[in-house]
C-alpha cells in the first residue's frame, strides 16, 4: 500500500493537474472540429487567441502559443517543485488509484495528441492547392448580350446594390466564400487584376457575392473584404439574410452544394462580365488573361 502524500507532495501533484486540464481546454478551443457553421464566438476567439486563418488553423505564432505555454508551465512546475513533484507522482504511481488516474491521463494526452494530428493533416488536405479549370481564349467565348439576372444585396459598406446601380461603367461579378482558403482567394484577386488593367480601380464595378450567407454574414464581410484587398469605392462584398442571397444565386445559375458538417460549398469558378449598360455579356472560368480579352471586346459591337 502507497504512502499518503505529504502537503506539498499534493499541492504540486494538483498543480500539475490543473496546468494538463487547462492545456486540454487550451487545445481544445484552437482545434476542436465543429459540425456545421462554427458559432461566431469561437470563430472569433480562435481569430483573437491563435491568429486562425480561414480554415481554421492557428498560424506559426498560434502554434508557438499552443505548444509553449503548456510546456513552460511544466517546466516552471520542474523548478519550483522539482522534489515534491517527483515524489508525489511516484507516490501515485505505488497505489492503485493512483496508477488508474496516471493511466487515464496517459491515455487522454494520447488521444488528444491524435486527435490534433487528425485535424491538422485534414486542414492540409483541404489546403491543398486549387486550380482554376483550363483557361479558354477570350475569342473562344461566346457573347450572351442578355439582361442580368436579379440582384439586391448588402455590400460590406452598408450600403444595398442592384443590377440597376451597376449600369454606367462596366461591372465584373463573381463569387466566393471567406472559408475557401485557396480557389476563392484566387478568383477574387485575379477579377481584381484584371478589372485594374482593363479598366482601372475606377472604371469599372467589382461584385463578390457570398457562397456562404451561413458564415459571412453582413457582420462579418467588412473584415473578409479587408482580406481580399476590395477597399475601393467601387468594390462590393455582397451578403445578407441567407433566402435572399439562396435567391440570388439561383437566379445567377451558380451551381453549388453546402455539406451541412462543415459548412464548406462545393462550386465551380463563375465570372461574369456585364457591360456599361449592365448587360449581361460574357461568361468565363476567371483566368486573368481571358478576362482582360474578354474586356477588351465588353463594349464592342
Amino acid at each position: 500500500m502507497g504512502r499518503m502524500l505529504s502537503r506539498e507532495e499534493r499541492m504540486a501533484t494538483l498543480a500539475m493537474a490543473a496546468v494538463l486540464g487547462v492545456t486540454f481546454v487550451w487545445w481544445a478551443l484552437a482545434l476542436w472540429p465543429v459540425a456545421g457553421a462554427t458559432p461566431d464566438w469561437l470563430e472569433r476567439a480562435r481569430q483573437v487567441c491563435f491568429n486562425a486563418g480561414p480554415d481554421g488553423m492557428p498560424d506559426a505564432s498560434g502554434w508557438i502559443l499552443l505548444i509553449g505555454q503548456p510546456l513552460g508551465m511544466f517546466g516552471f512546475l520542474w523548478v519550483v517543485w522539482p522534489g515534491p513533484l517527483h515524489r508525489g507522482l511516484r507516490g501515485l504511481a505505488g497505489k492503485p488509484s493512483g496508477r488508474l488516474v496516471l493511466g487515464s491521463v496517459a491515455v487522454l494526452v494520447f488521444a488528444g495528441l491524435g486527435g490534433a494530428g487528425f485535424r491538422v493533416v485534414s486542414a492540409a488536405e483541404a489546403r491543398a492547392p486549387a486550380e482554376l479549370p483550363a483557361p479558354m481564349a477570350a475569342e473562344d467565348h461566346v457573347r450572351l448580350d442578355r439582361a442580368p439576372p436579379p440582384l439586391s444585396l448588402g455590400n460590406h459598406r452598408g450600403e444595398t446594390v442592384t443590377t440597376e446601380m451597376l449600369r454606367g461603367r462596366p461591372a465584373v461579378v463573381t463569387f466566393g466564400f471567406a472559408h475557401c482558403a485557396d480557389i476563392c482567394p484566387l478568383i477574387v484577386q485575379n477579377a481584381r487584376v484584371a478589372r485594374n488593367e482593363v479598366w482601372g480601380a475606377d472604371g469599372a464595378s467589382l461584385v463578390v457575392v457570398t457562397l456562404d450567407p451561413w458564415r459571412d454574414t453582413p457582420a462579418r464581410i467588412p473584415d473578409i473584404a479587408s482580406r481580399w484587398g476590395l477597399d475601393g469605392p467601387n468594390d462590393h462584398l455582397l451578403s445578407g439574410p441567407v433566402d435572399e442571397v439562396v435567391a440570388v444565386l439561383d437566379a445567377w445559375d451558380i451551381p453549388r452544394s453546402r455539406d451541412p458538417r462543415t459548412g464548406d460549398v462545393l462550386h465551380p469558378s463563375v465570372t461574369y462580365l456585364l457591360d456599361s449598360e449592365g448587360r449581361v455579356t460574357f461568361h468565363t472560368a476567371g483566368h486573368v488573361d481571358a478576362l482582360v480579352g474578354l474586356g477588351g471586346r465588353l463594349d464592342a459591337p
